[in-house]
């Protein structure tokens, strides 16, 4: 399962990342100026985020590994999709549709671990699991920029589609096997104040409703929002800025653009390892969570708010690689702090509404990054800006987000 699902996350990452690696040869053949090619960059995150809620929903509702399947197989095909796109209007169609494709990803997973791991290891299974995600922006630049100089950016799109049709296939035959789903339930944290359990037991909205309006669950949904700021601006612009601010050639961007995404790849998967093992330390789990997720967080802020303004392309990277590292320090924490809050029927559509959220900053942040390099001429208020708005995520969650400590 957990091979699966790092797979999955791989094939994730280097669909969605490719766009962004080959943006400048697309630019170029399409005709877009920066604020439109921002516009595009949205338009992906304009699905992903209402599917978040969908997919979370559906992952309650239906057999998760089922959704999960439905969900690759679309975003395959509307990857594969984007290599017919000619005007701006036909690439803005793809790239929501591959979006929507994209947003179960999250929900379902954290479905599906909090089904077959137990609560000590559901940490260290969403960040080597997650792990992928990372692994896969990271080999797409080098990867597509070879496809689409041996033959062109579209191919290089149809050939990427193709290996998450692959692992459709793959996953649809291990499906068929009798799954060993863990019956057990996840007992509501004594860090949330007392619910209504005939509620809570129920699989009604006004139930869901009501987890979801807990300030701990809404500071959690503004934290990832400031996470998922630095990853799209990161994922989307940091290409093109190395190419146009930073003058280097697509080839060499695609090559040391990777090191920012293989320090991640380290960071999301220490992360849940420790996580997991401060937890057991210290007997309070989501304090645990909250550490990391704080402080990671505020680190990678100020990380991608300093990379901007270096003169130095090589700085400029490294200042990012410490950055993302952090980042993805953090990134485990937001999907666990929900195994451990939110009792199990409700999980997929909690982590729907979390994931929701965090996405809305997916369509925000490529569309800001956009318009302030077309009006300002330069990245620099761009990357301030993404560290600002991390600070704050980080800040929310440790003031509202209480733990057995601070309730004693």
């Amino acid at each position: 399962m957990l091979t699966f699902l790092f797979v999955a996350g791989l094939l994730n990452y280097l669909d969605r990342a490719s766009l962004s690696v080959l943006a400048p040869l697309i630019a170029r053949d399409l005709k877009l100026d920066p604020a439109e090619l921002g516009i595009v960059f949205s338009s992906f995150a304009v699905g992903y985020a209402a599917f978040c809620l969908v997919g979370g929903w559906a992952a309650d509702k239906f057999k998760p590994q089922w959704v999960l399947l439905a969900c690759v197989v679309v975003w395959s095909v509307f990857c594969g999709l984007t290599a017919v796109a000619r005007t701006l209007e036909t690439l803005l169609l793809v790239r929501v549709l591959f979006g929507m494709g994209e947003g179960g990803l999250g929900a379902t997973s954290t479905k599906l671990i909090g089904r077959w791991f137990p609560r000590h290891q559901q940490a260290t299974a969403i960040s080597l699991g997650a792990t992928g995600t990372s692994l896969g922006a990271m080999i797409s630049g080098p990867l597509v920029v070879f496809i689409a100089g041996m033959t062109s950016w579209q191919v290089a799109f149809v050939a990427i589609a193709a290996l998450g049709l692959l692992w459709s296939v793959a996953w649809a035959i291990f499906n068929r096997f009798p799954s060993r789903w863990n019956s057990t339930t996840t007992p509501i944290s004594k860090t949330m104040a007392p619910v209504d359990e005939a509620n809570i037991s129920s699989h009604s909205t006004s139930a869901v409703v009501g987890l979801i309006r807990r300030s701990a669950m809404i500071s959690i949904a503004f934290a990832f929002f400031g996470y998922s700021y630095l990853l799209f601006f990161f994922l989307t612009w940091f290409p093109s800025y190395l190419v146009t601010a930073k003058h280097m050639a697509i080839q060499d961007m695609s090559l040391v653009s990777a090191i920012p995404w293989a320090l991640g790849s380290v960071g999301l998967a220490t992360g849940g390892l420790l996580s997991d093992k401060l937890a057991s330390r210290t007997g309070d789990p989501v304090f645990s969570r909250k550490l990391i997720l704080v402080s990671s967080l505020a680190i990678a802020a100020v990380g991608v708010a300093l990379a901007g303004l270096v003169a130095s392309p090589a700085a400029a990277i490294a200042i990012m690689g410490i950055a993302v590292f952090f980042m993805y320090l953090s990134g485990s924490q937001y999907f666990v702090i929900v195994l451990d809050l939110i009792p199990a029927p409700h999980v997929g559509a909690v982590t729907g509404f979390v994931h929701f959220v965090a996405n809305c900053a997916g369509i925000l942040a490529p569309l800001i990054t956009g318009f302030i390099i077309r009006y300002s001429g330069s990245f620099d208020a761009a990357f301030v800006l993404a560290g600002i708005v991390a600070s704050m995520g980080a800040a929310g969650v440790g003031f509202f987000v209480k733990t057995q400590r601070t309730l004693r």
